[in-house]
């Protein structure tokens, strides 16, 4: 008999690091099969500083083939999981569909933009949650300007210079932070233009609601010294292609509604017909799906019991999914017979650091907090470490943004179309829904 087969599915945080831990435990003794949409790991938490013009976009896009040297890569949208006859379905770049048989599943399918149920947002918002929509949003930002320049209304121009971003939750307040300062420094080349002005808007009371309050008050007073304005307690009730009403009745002008309200599980999850949870395949504390020995889930796309909480299961973090994908590989292993017996997933978190820009920051490591300049070096030597290549490129690029080098020229690569909002998997123009 052949080598058994791992197929593990996506190569985000989970799928990156299941893959890689496996490699390392299993060298030859087990063939491993990745299928992602895309060639490259995205290292997200970086994601705002591409969109803020502070890095080039290969520092946080990883080469899977080059950096996984035992693995082979598939690339494809994986759309059914067929349980009973142990194979994934997917769709290649070309749209081919093609199958793959599987001995060992690990399923890291990830999340998508979440969306909610309000007119105009599916057609005027722009998303953030892939490499495309980061580098759509960074030539949008200097291309409203650049039109806002050449504009004879005032009240055009105007509403070319107001960006709102919609969630004060990790990934807004980052993108407003870092969007906030990329307009500022483009608007100096435009003197007679209206400062840019930048809105945050959540329905909950203050901003990075999901973490410590202490990180939360350091945001607030920096994003505020900074001009941003706070609208917490609000929602968008509608979009349009001249700007958002609020839940205040306000309408705001802009041509600029940036869309970071949270993520939820791929919908590939509920289509396995497993049981789940919020969306997320119910799993034991070992990872794997009850009734199911040979399947095992991690990152986004499981519900797994979350040891700190009774009751409750793992926040869709970077944290737990890069953890939950080590684990995954190593009871793989076990099962496999390579190692001892199957691990529990035990984690308490060690802190989280939210990068402001400029030399501002919010952190707390080991749950010490910290702001200003020293959160901020805690912060790139944090991601620095975590990043598992590509590290001294990031450096440099950091060096040169701290003497006011920034990306600001608007390529026009990723048109608004290869982008919707609607999009399960960024990296690839389709929609679906759950």
């Amino acid at each position: 008999m052949g080598r058994p087969r791992v197929v593990i599915v996506g190569g985000g945080f989970a799928g990156f690091h299941a893959a890689r831990t496996l490699s390392r435990l299993a060298r030859d003794r087990v063939e491993i099969v990745l299928v992602n949409p895309t060639d490259y790991f995205l290292y997200l938490p970086l994601l705002p500083e591409v969109a803020g013009g502070v890095l080039d976009p290969r520092q946080v896009a990883l080469p899977l083939a080059k950096t996984l040297r035992r693995v082979r890569l598939v690339l494809g949208d994986v759309d059914e999981v067929d349980i009973d006859g142990h194979t994934v379905h997917y769709v290649n770049p070309e749209g081919t569909r093609r199958r793959v048989a599987y001995d060992r599943l690990i399923l890291a399918a990830g999340s998508v933009n979440k969306l909610l149920p309000i007119p105009g947002v599916a057609e005027h918002a722009h998303g953030f949650r892939g490499l495309p929509e980061a580098l759509y949003l960074r030539d949008h930002m200097i291309r409203q300007l650049e039109l806002a320049d050449a504009a004879d209304d005032p009240d055009e121009r105007l509403a070319r210079c107001t960006f709102v971003v919609v969630g004060a939750g990790y990934t807004g307040t980052e993108v407003a932070a870092q969007g906030q300062l990329l307009t500022k420094a483009l608007a100096k080349q435009f003197p007679d233009l209206p400062e840019p002005r930048w809105l945050l808007v959540d329905t909950a009371d203050r901003v990075l609601p999901g973490l410590d309050e202490r990180l939360s008050r350091t945001a607030d007073r920096v994003l505020r010294r900074r001009g941003l304005r706070l609208l917490l307690g609000t929602s968008v009730a509608e979009a349009t292609a001249d700007g958002v009403r609020l839940s205040t009745g306000e309408f705001v002008a802009t041509r600029s509604l940036i869309w970071c309200v949270g993520v939820r599980p791929d919908p590939l999850v509920e289509s396995t017909g497993l049981e789940v949870r919020q969306g997320r395949l119910v799993v034991d504390e070992f990872l794997t799906v009850p009734g199911h020995p040979e399947i095992i889930a991690c990152g986004d796309a499981a519900a797994v019991p979350d040891v700190t909480r009774p009751g409750e299961v793992t926040a869709m973090t970077a944290q737990h999914a890069q953890r939950q994908g080590v684990l995954a590989a190593r009871n793989v292993a076990a099962s496999l017979g390579w190692t001892g017996g199957r691990a529990g997933y035990r984690h308490r978190d060690l802190g989280f650091t939210v990068d402001l820009g400029g030399w501002e920051a919010a952190a707390n490591p080991l749950h010490i907090p910290l702001g200003g300049p020293l959160a901020r070096a805690v912060t790139r030597g944090y991601h620095l470490l975590a990043l598992p290549a590509n590290r001294v490129r990031t450096a440099a690029d950091w060096a040169f943004s701290a003497v006011g080098l920034r990306h600001t020229v608007s390529l026009g690569l990723v048109p608004g179309g290869a982008v919707p909002l609607d999009t399960a998997t960024p990296e690839l123009v389709r929609t679906r829904t759950s």
